[in-house]
């Protein structure tokens, strides 16, 4: 499993990942409107130097928000592989919180992110519904046929004592 920071990769890969996976690199969720392919990240490479997973985040003094997460194979630890990249990053510029946004239909990132400690903080109610103004192309009932109404944010908080002490 090959991880690299997606600035190395060519913004055309980037943006045609979203595109082909999103509809488009743009993200808008309540907490703001983001284009994707010109975000910060991961993404791990297959053998072909094709993109199988793919993080963004955006990080300052006090928390990091991961806006994206990918991955075009289930099970194989990618995805899990990307989040511990953006911890590990976010302990080292010493950031304790990480929080993202979801859907509420979304119950399989729901269960993934609960599994590596992350919690729910937030109900925002109707919150799609004012993102679909901007990008009307957000469907209304997902794939699992749950209706695409609202957000919910979650958060995990890092330790970062462990990862600050010295080792002699």
């Amino acid at each position: 499993m090959i991880v690299v920071q997606i600035r190395k990769l060519a913004k055309e890969m980037i943006t045609e990942f979203f595109s082909k996976n999103w509809g488009s690199p743009q993200m808008v969720i309540s907490s703001g409107i983001f284009q994707c392919d010109e975000l910060d990240g991961f993404a791990v490479l297959d053998e072909n130097n094709r993109i199988i997973g793919l993080i963004t985040y955006i990080m300052d003094q006090s928390e990091c928000e991961i806006i994206s997460l990918d991955s075009l194979v289930e099970n194989k630890g990618i995805g899990s592989k990307l989040i511990q990249e953006v911890e590990n990053l976010a302990k080292k510029n010493n950031v304790s919180k990480i929080k993202l946004v979801t859907t509420n239909d979304n119950v399989h990132a729901l269960a993934f992110y609960q599994k590596r400690g992350y919690q729910l903080a937030e109900l925002l109610v109707d919150a799609v519904d004012l993102a679909r103004k901007m990008k009307p192309e957000i469907p209304l009932v997902a794939d699992n046929g749950i209706p695409i109404r609202d957000e919910l944010v979650l958060i995990k908080w890092l330790d970062l004592i462990h990862h600050n002490e010295k080792v002699e």
